[in-house]
C-alpha cells in the first residue's frame, strides 16, 4: 500500500505534499540573489560528507567557482533530495543553491535588483501569493488511500491479552499527516472504537506520549503543545516558540482557529496572559500572522534599510530599542531574513546572531534567535534542537518526543535534519537517540526517523 510502512512513494497529497501548485509552508520558493539559503561553498562536500562553510561572499568565504559542483546535503545540483513542496517547517532551498550557486547569486543580486530596481519594486514590496495551509493543517482533510489494512493492524496490535508494541510502532510511525487522519477515521468506522483512547489505555510513559503526538496529527499536536506550555505554573517557553515562531501565516491562522475550537479560548488571550511587557508585544506581532509570504520578492534596498534600522536600534545607540528589532524580525519572510543576516554581516563585520545575543536576554532573546536560526539554515536548526534535548545530564524527553514527531511529518525535512546532524555532531542521529532512550520509547523514536 502506497505510503504505508514506507513502501514506495506516497500517493498525491497523502504524505506531506500540498495540493499541486501550492507553495510549501515555511519552505523556499525560488529566490534570486539576496536571501539565498546558506550552504557549503563551491568545491566542498555537502552535509553528510565532509566540509561545510558559509556561502561564497560571506564571512571571508572564497568567491564562486564553476557551476556543476555538488548540490546540497548529499545530492547533485538539486539541493535537497526530495521534491519541493512538502509539509511543514523549512525544507530546503530550490535546486542548485546548495553547493555551487548559479553565477551572480551569492556575490551580488541578479540584474535589475540592485541600483534601479524593476518598475514598481521600490518602496513597499509587492505581496506574493499567500501560501496555503500545510497538509495536516486543514481540519477534516484526509488521504484518499484505503486505510482498512492500517485500521485492522492497529486493532490487532491492541486486541486481546497484551499489546503488540512492535506492530503498533511500525504502523503508526510510517504514516504521513493525511494518512493519520484517514487511519483514525477508518479505525472508528471499522471497529467502532476511538484510536486515541485505545492507545492511551494500552501504553504509558514517553512511549504513549509519542504515539499520541502522532495520532493527533500536526495541527492538533501543535494546539496540544501550546496549551500544555501555558497551563499550570510557569511557561514552557521552548514549546511555545516551536508552535508559534517561524510559521507561515496560513499555518498560524489554522493553529489559532483550531485552538479556539478545542479549548474555547483564543491563542492570543492565553499567550498574553502568560507573558509580560515587551515579550508580550513581540508575540502579539507574531500572532497577528502578517509576516511576508515566501513568494514576496527580496529587494536589496529594503533589506539595507532594515539593516540600518537594526543597527540604530541596537549597537548604534545606548540601550536597545527592542520593539523596533522585534517588528523587523517578525514581519520578514525566511528569504528576507537570510538576506538581512547576510547584509548585516557584510556591512558591520559582525553576525546578526551575535548582536541579538548581546543585546537581548531571556525569552525574547531565545525567540529572536529561533526566528533567525530557522531561516538561516533550517536543517541545522532542527538538528540543534534535537541535540539540545539530549545534551547534558539527563534527557529532556518531552522536548525530544515533540521535536522528533514534528520533523518526521516531512520526509524531506527529516532527511535534511539527519544529514545536518551527522555533519555538525559527527554522529548518526539514530545512534544518539538509542543512547538516550530505552524500550518501546526508543523503538518508536528511532522508527520515526526512518530506522
Amino acid at each position: 500500500m502506497s505510503g504505508y510502512y514506507n513502501q514506495g512513494p506516497p500517493p498525491p497529497n497523502a504524505y506531506g505534499q500540498p495540493p499541486p501548485g501550492q507553495y510549501p509552508q515555511q519552505g523556499y520558493p525560488p529566490q534570486q540573489g539576496y536571501g539565498a539559503p546558506p550552504g557549503p561553498p563551491p568545491g566542498q562536500q555537502p552535509y553528510g560528507q565532509q566540509g561545510y562553510g558559509p556561502p561564497p561572499g560571506q564571512y571571508g568565504a572564497p568567491p564562486p567557482g564553476p557551476p556543476g559542483q555538488h548540490g546540497g546535503y548529499g545530492q547533485q545540483q538539486g539541493g535537497y533530495g526530495a521534491p519541493q513542496g512538502q509539509y511543514g517547517a523549512p525544507q530546503g532551498p530550490p535546486p542548485g543553491q546548495y553547493g555551487a550557486p548559479p553565477p551572480g547569486q551569492y556575490g551580488a543580486p541578479p540584474p535589475g535588483q540592485y541600483g534601479a530596481p524593476p518598475g514598481g519594486q521600490y518602496g513597499a514590496p509587492p505581496s506574493g501569493p499567500p501560501a496555503q495551509p500545510s497538509p495536516g493543517y486543514i481540519p477534516g482533510q484526509i488521504s484518499h488511500v484505503d486505510m482498512s489494512r492500517v485500521a485492522d493492524d492497529l486493532r490487532s496490535s491492541m486486541k486481546g491479552f497484551g499489546t503488540k508494541e512492535d506492530l503498533l510502532i511500525k504502523t503508526l510511525a510510517s504514516l504521513g499527516p493525511l494518512e493519520v487522519a484517514s487511519a483514525k477515521q477508518a479505525f472508528q468506522q471499522r471497529h467502532k472504537r476511538d484510536l486515541m483512547k485505545d492507545v492511551h489505555s494500552e501504553t504509558s510513559g514517553y512511549f504513549r506520549d509519542g504515539l499520541e503526538a502522532i495520532i493527533r496529527g500536526p495541527l492538533d499536536q501543535d494546539c496540544h503543545t501550546l496549551y500544555e506550555s501555558i497551563k499550570g505554573l510557569g511557561t514552557k517557553e521552548a514549546a511555545m516558540n516551536e508552535v508559534l515562531l517561524a510559521r507561515s501565516n496560513a499555518d498560524l491562522n489554522a493553529i489559532k482557529a483550531r485552538y479556539q475550537q478545542l479549548y474555547k479560548r483564543t491563542v492570543e488571550a492565553d499567550v498574553r496572559g502568560d507573558l509580560s511587557m515587551k515579550t508580550e508585544q513581540m508575540f502579539d506581532m507574531v500572532m497577528a500572522a502578517r509576516r511576508a509570504e515566501e513568494s514576496t520578492p527580496v529587494i536589496p534596498q529594503q533589506i539595507d534599510a532594515d539593516v540600518q534600522e537594526l543597527y540604530k536600534a541596537t549597537s548604534g545607540r545606548a540601550g536597545t530599542d527592542e520593539i523596533t528589532v522585534c517588528a523587523i524580525m517578525t514581519r520578514l519572510s525566511n528569504a528576507q531574513l537570510r538576506a538581512l543576516s547576510q547584509a548585516y554581516q557584510n556591512r558591520y563585520q559582525r553576525a546578526l546572531s551575535a548582536t541579538l545575543s548581546s543585546e537581548f536576554s531571556g525569552h525574547m532573546k531565545d525567540a529572536l534567535l529561533y526566528i533567525l536560526g530557522s531561516a538561516e539554515d533550517p536543517a541545522k536548526h532542527d538538528a540543534s534542537l534535537l541535540e539540545d534535548s539530549m545534551a547534558g545530564l539527563g534527557t529532556k524527553d518531552t522536548a525530544l518526543v515533540r521535536r522528533i514527531v514534528m520533523v518526521h511529518w516531512s520526509r524531506e525535512r527529516l532527511q535534511q535534519c539527519k544529514a545536518a546532524y551527522r555533519h555538525f555532531y559527527k554522529k548518526d542521529l539514530a545512534a544518539r537517540i538509542r543512547g538516550e532512550t530505552r524500550g518501546d520509547y526508543e523503538k518508536l523514536m528511532v522508527a520515526c526517523i526512518g530506522h
